[in-house]
This record gives C-alpha cells, sequence and structure tokens, in this order.
C-alpha cells in the first residue's frame, strides 16, 4: 500500500474512544462548595452594602448634631448680646438685634424708653434652641434681685439668614 504525499500515516489517526466503563481522562468539574461560595459572595455583597449605607447614615445622624449645636450656638451669641445691651444700656444695639417685625412696630426711641423703665438685666442663663418653634429658654436675674423665665422667639433674617430677637414672654 503506498501512500500518496501529504496523507496521514496509520499511526497518527487517533485511536478509537474507550468503550463504556473506562475512567474519563479529565476530572468531573466539582459540584459540592459550588452554593457555599454564592452564598458567601452574596454575604460579602450585603456586608459592604450595609457598612456603605451605614457610614452615610452615621454621616447624617453627625451632621443633624452638628446643626442644632450650631444653632445653639447662634441663639445663644444673639440672645446673649441682647441682654448684655440691655444691661449696659445700650438700647441703640439691643433695638439692632430685633426682628423686623418689632422695628417696624416700636421705634427706636419708643424701644429704649419702654426697656430703661423695666428692671435692668444683671445675669442670665441661655438654654437650647426649641428647633420647632425657635424659640429659646432663658433664666435672668433682676437688678431688684428678683428672677424670671423668660421665653425668646427668634426669628431669621431674610437677608442675613442671622437670628433676630422676634418676641419675649415671661
Amino acid at each position: 500500500m503506498t501512500l500518496a504525499a501529504g496523507a496521514p500515516s496509520p499511526t497518527d489517526v487517533p485511536p478509537p474512544p474507550p468503550g463504556p466503563g473506562v475512567t474519563p481522562p479529565f476530572a468531573a468539574p466539582p459540584s459540592e462548595g459550588r452554593n457555599a461560595r454564592m452564598w458567601l459572595s452574596l454575604g460579602i455583597a450585603g456586608l459592604a452594602a450595609v457598612l456603605c449605607c451605614g457610614a452615610g447614615g452615621t454621616a447624617l445622624v453627625g451632621l443633624v448634631i452638628t446643626q442644632a449645636e450650631s444653632l445653639n450656638e447662634q441663639a445663644d451669641t444673639i440672645v446673649g448680646d441682647y441682654f448684655d445691651a440691655l444691661a449696659q444700656q445700650r438700647y441703640p444695639d439691643a433695638y439692632k438685634l430685633l426682628c423686623n417685625d418689632l422695628q417696624r412696630g416700636e421705634s427706636e426711641a419708643e424701644f429704649a424708653a419702654r426697656v430703661s423703665r423695666e428692671p435692668r438685666v444683671t445675669s442670665y442663663q441661655v438654654g437650647d434652641v426649641n428647633l420647632t418653634d425657635l424659640t429659646v429658654p432663658a433664666d435672668v436675674t433682676y437688678a431688684t434681685g428678683g428672677r424670671d423665665r423668660l421665653e425668646i422667639t427668634l426669628a431669621q433674617d431674610g437677608s442675613t439668614g442671622q437670628f433676630e430677637v422676634c418676641g419675649i414672654s415671661g
């Protein structure tokens, strides 16, 4: 038997596949552990999502607390400046800290005349801002020795954004 040029020789032909019951030449893909890896991956992804959302929630809580502290500082400053001006009889300075509504209802001269007749505040302690109605409690002591707990209503100035005294009730 003669072979044509380029034709495969009988030794180059692969042997026929083995018959039934013969071990395959490669291992079967593993089936155990597949579900465990999937659940482990989902658990890690869930943990990452919780950590990211938790960090965002923590940042939000921190922002709210910081904002409340900032409002308390502003209220303490404005109310303190108002009572300091009254105590030192600097009525024009106290008048400037009033909101526009109160200033429209009473001139600076009328304000000075009214507060000069009232007992003079010698000391005060300002509490925390009630954020729902922007009121601040203040315990005041007068030169006459009397004490009172006042409720100061604050308003925000539309042009400056600063708090202003917009009412005092006792």
